[in-house]
Order: C-alpha cells, then structure tokens, then sequence
C-alpha cells in the first residue's frame, strides 16, 4: 500500500480524526510531495526541510499556516518511522518563521445582544435565532453546532454536550436565552420533518435535513445586516465575544479554555488581550489623566 494512503487511514481508523482534519492532512502532506520533487521520502533531511520552509515562507505564506503544515509533515514522518522502517523523522526540531499576532475580532456586548435578539416571525426565523442565542450563550464552533443532535441537549442541567476538534466531548453551560429560543423551535421543527422522522439533527433545513455550514454563514451575515451591525460577522465572532464577554466579566481564564474546549490555555490566553482592550478603553474615557483623543 501506498505509504501516504496507509498514514491518511492510520488518522482515519486508529486515530479518529474527522474527514475535513483528514482532508487538511492530506493536502498538507501533498505539498510536501510537491517540494520534494525527485527525492524520495527516506533521502529528505533537515536541510531540505529548511530549504522548503523559505520557499513556501518567501512566496508569503504565514508563519501559522507553516507551523500547520510542519505538525502535519512531523506526524507523518513519525509514523514512517515507526510503522515503515524509516530511520529518521527530518522535521524534528524545525520551527516555522513568527508571524505578527492577529487579535480575533469580537462584538461589543451591545452588538451581540442586538445581533442575536432577532423576531420569531416565521419557522426559519425561529430556528436562526436558536442558533444565534447557542453560538453566543455557549462559544460553539460551527462545525460543532451543524453536528449537535437531539441527545447532546439537557434543559433539565441546563447544558449541552458538544463534540469538538479531535472527537474530544465537553459539556458546555446552556444559557436561559438560549434554551427558551432552542424549545420554541423545536416545538416546530416536527413541521419540517416530513419523512425524515429519524433525522437527529437538532438544525435542520427547509427539507428537513442536517443544516449545512455554508446556510448558516449565509444567514448570520443576512441577519447581521437587518440588524444594523456594521461588521462582517461569521460564526466564529460569536465565539469570540462569547469569550471574550465571559473573560471580561470572570476573569476565569481556566472556565473558559474549558467551555471553548482549548487543550491548551496559551489558545485562551489570546483573549486576555481583548479584555486588556476593553480595559484600556475604559480607563482612556474614565481617568483625567487618561490620554484622550
């Protein structure tokens, strides 16, 4: 068997990784065969690896998207290592060009609750505005509210169980706002079952169907203009001001790389600079000695 189809399966059946982080492998690994040109796998070395490094880094690449590519090459090499008899893993100890930090953009508090508090018009409105209240009552990823079915949702606890990047669960608070918009729309999201009863999903379509991402990008931009918010808004800002409106009102670093689902609290951390801004615009309106514009 091909050696890069044995790795793609090792994610796949040994590690469980979903098809869309299959996908990113799989392409990352593709770019690798690319640069490699005539060298076979087993001759590449540390130099080569550099050599590739500067090239995609000169065709301006991001420092982010390098380091994304590297952790792909690292753990496909490790797995030739110790699955296929290669004797050595040429991407250890290589580490991708920094790249200037990007703060995420996040909603003002008084633009997500404008965002999210849309009318209940019809069966579609109460189904979007379920999931406006879920983004920002929960700091779901996208892909994890286009997946969440009919089980993960306890009103009783008042939480929802949620499966996030590497098939890793966690249960998340659910919000009153949130679960009051989630039980009008389920008392109408029969209507739009038809012969699909067996359908989990608690977002489903017009044909009663999975709600795909792109249909929930679409609409979250469309509600964002009716309600006058002048930003470009997509799901992921709604995690972003969940947490950043938690963190600023908490504090709780730790709760909330638990409720976003960070394996790692250097993620969370980011949006200790968002809170720091927050801050600074307070003391720069409040403070006589405040440099004022």
């Amino acid at each position: 068997m091909d050696v890069i189809q044995a790795y793609l399966d090792f994610l796949s059946y040994e590690r469980g990784l979903s098809v869309h982080t299959r996908k990113n492998y799989a392409r990352d690994i593709a770019q690798l065969e690319q640069l490699r040109g005539a060298l076979t796998l087993a001759q590449l070395t540390n130099t080569h690896i550099r050599r590739f490094i500067a090239s995609l880094h000169g065709k301006g690449l991001s420092g982010k998207s390098i380091a994304r590519m590297l952790s792909s090459w690292r753990g496909f090499f490790d797995f030739l290592v110790h699955r296929q008899g290669y004797t050595q893993n040429p991407v250890i100890g290589l580490r991708a060009p920094k790249s200037p930090r990007t703060l995420p953009r996040a909603l003002s508090i008084e633009q997500a609750t404008k965002l999210v508090d849309i009318a209940d018009d019809d069966i579609l409105s109460l189904r979007d505005h379920a999931i406006l209240e879920l983004f920002y009552s929960s700091g779901l990823r996208l892909s994890e509210l286009v997946n969440l079915n009919m089980d993960a949702l306890d009103f009783g606890d008042g939480t929802v169980t949620v499966t996030g990047k590497g098939n890793k669960t966690r249960i998340v608070p659910l919000g009153s706002h949130a679960a009051e918009a989630i039980r009008r729309w389920l008392t109408a999201r029969s209507n739009l079952l038809g012969t699909n009863q067996d359908e989990k999903a608690v977002f489903i379509s017009k044909q009663g169907k999975r709600i795909n991402n792109r249909t929930v990008q679409y609409r979250l931009k469309d509600w964002a203009v009716k309600q006058g918010i002048n930003s470009s808004v997509h799901p992921h800002m709604l995690r972003h001001s969940f947490a950043s409106h938690v963190l600023q009102s908490s504090g709780d670093l730790r709760a909330v790389q638990e409720m976003l689902g960070h394996a790692n609290i250097s993620t969370t951390q980011v949006y200790t600079h968002l809170d720091y801004q927050h801050l600074t615009k307070v003391y720069d309106a409040a403070h006589p000695r405040a440099r004022k514009k």
